[in-house]
């Protein structure tokens, strides 16, 4: 991993200081951000083998539904359980364990012989995904100087969705390549690959610098600041102490107080959001709900790429928006477009003759307008809203109240979606128009805010 030592800069201009620590913050921050590339990739590649899963185990839509969900299951009690070792043993070695655990969920997923191995070995890749969106975005916002945070933060998300196209492409082509019974195991154990990847990335990582101040480690900070290119680590850490002696003061940092109920709060309702959206019920069935439309299967499959491949080109298109509009403006219309989009895939969907084209266009509008706001915004925002002392475990409740959403509509989707149809997708667009006001009303602009500043303030709208 390419870093910038204090003294490599000497004799160089400006110029070429300023490019280099730009390049060793964007390669830390991409370093951490391939755990949210394995995040998406194990997140979606089950799409692909539900129909398989289905008849190798002779599932009911209901157990189908929780061999899906299983994995969710574990993300609710992976980050439940990671900010309080991130808060005490550092960032990185948490991502460590992540890396580390996704490497063996993915090969045991892939050789399980009975319903129930294959069952815990999701489960486990669950720990790591949930454990994954609470430590990685912490660990790229403590790295990041305020003016690079929003885009840097968010590039954990634009990897989310890189995943996620990956494995949509990944599914296809081994469907094609590898004998039907055999595809679903192939499709699971290519994940392997990107994990050892992320586990040898991982030891090449800098400790985060802000949990080292808080630690009593100032020098370490202090040269992994120089290294990332902070304009003014002397003041950045002089900034940490003030605000871990105001933290001190209140007494030991608790998550549940009065003085940290706006936090709690806004990380709540936008977790809460990202999944009423519909946004996993589509990622997990995106074959099956195509078919629904009246597509064959490998049509099913090609249009879900479409998906994975709107959602990653408007994540990039919100990496440049995020830092110069800030987070509010983007919720505001991603939040009305989305409910825009979803009527018109459950009119459709409820129609005597579904356009298939329609519906196709219904959901990329959503993922389109869904990547733009919510999927840019909520990671970013939850790392960003809480004071040092309890980011870990802010982001935890954040990511938790997100997974347990995610786990209850995913497991209830197939019932739900066999039951009333398209009815599903009228009741996900209602849930946009509430998160319209919920913005307006009462979600911070967090944009260009250093993080200790926010700490004095509380998130200021």
């Amino acid at each position: 991993m390419h870093s910038l030592s204090p003294s490599a800069s000497i004799g160089a201009g400006p110029e070429s200081d300023a490019a280099r620590v730009t390049l060793a913050i964007v390669l830390s921050a991409a370093g951490a951000a391939l755990g949210g590339l394995l995040f998406g990739f194990d997140t979606a590649v089950i799409s692909g083998t539900t129909q398989a899963l289905q008849a190798r185990f002779a599932l009911t839509d209901a157990m189908l539904g929780f061999t899906v969900a299983s994995a969710l299951i574990g993300t609710v009690l992976g980050s439940l359980s990671a900010g309080a070792p991130a808060d005490r043993f550092g960032r990185r070695a948490v991502m460590l364990t992540v890396a580390i655990a996704y490497v063996v969920s993915s090969l045991g997923t892939a050789l399980a012989t009975e319903w129930n191995i294959l069952i815990g070995f999701r489960f486990l890749g669950g720990l790591a995904i949930g454990a994954a969106s609470v430590v990685t975005p912490i660990y790229i916002a403590e790295v990041s100087p305020a003016r690079f945070r929003g885009r840097l933060v968010a590039l954990n998300q634009l990897n989310i969705v890189l995943g996620i196209l990956l494995a949509f492409l990944s599914n296809y082509v081994l469907a094609s390549l590898v004998p039907h019974a055999l595809a679903w195991r192939w499709m699971f154990g290519i994940v392997a690959v990107p994990s050892a990847v992320f586990l040898f990335v991982t030891l090449l990582l800098p400790e985060s610098p802000r949990w080292l101040a808080i630690h009593g480690e100032p020098g370490p900070a202090m040269r992994v600041m120089q290294r990332l290119g902070f304009a003014d680590p002397a003041a950045e850490l002089a900034r940490i102490d003030m605000a871990e002696a105001r933290e001190k003061a209140a007494g030991k940092p608790r998550l549940f107080q009065a003085a940290h109920a706006a936090p709690v709060a806004c990380a709540i309702a936008i977790a809460m959001f990202n999944q009423l959206s519909g946004i996993n019920a589509l990622l997990y069935y995106a074959p099956r709900i195509f078919e629904l439309a009246g597509a064959g299967a490998d049509s099913a499959l090609l249009q879900s790429i479409a998906v994975g491949g709107t959602n990653l080109v408007f994540t990039i298109l919100a990496l440049f928006l995020i830092d110069r509009f800030g987070r509010r403006p983007l919720m505001f219309i991603g939040s009305v477009v989305c409910a825009v989009m979803l009527f018109l895939v459950g009119w459709q969907l409820e129609s005597a003759a579904p356009d298939g084209t329609l519906i196709l266009l219904g959901l990329l509008g959503f993922i389109a307008a869904f990547a733009m706001s919510q999927g840019a915004v909520i990671w970013v925002l939850i790392s960003e809203v809480f004071p040092s002392a309890v980011r870990g475990k802010g982001q935890a409740l954040g990511s938790t109240t997100h997974w347990v959403m995610a786990a209850a509509i995913t497991w209830a989707f197939p019932v739900f979606a066999a039951s009333v149809g398209g009815w599903v997708f009228a009741f996900f667009g209602a849930m946009m128009l509430l998160q319209l006001v919920w913005t307006w009303k009462f979600m911070p602009e967090t944009n260009g805010i250093a993080l200790e500043d926010m700490n004095i303030t509380g998130a200021r709208a």
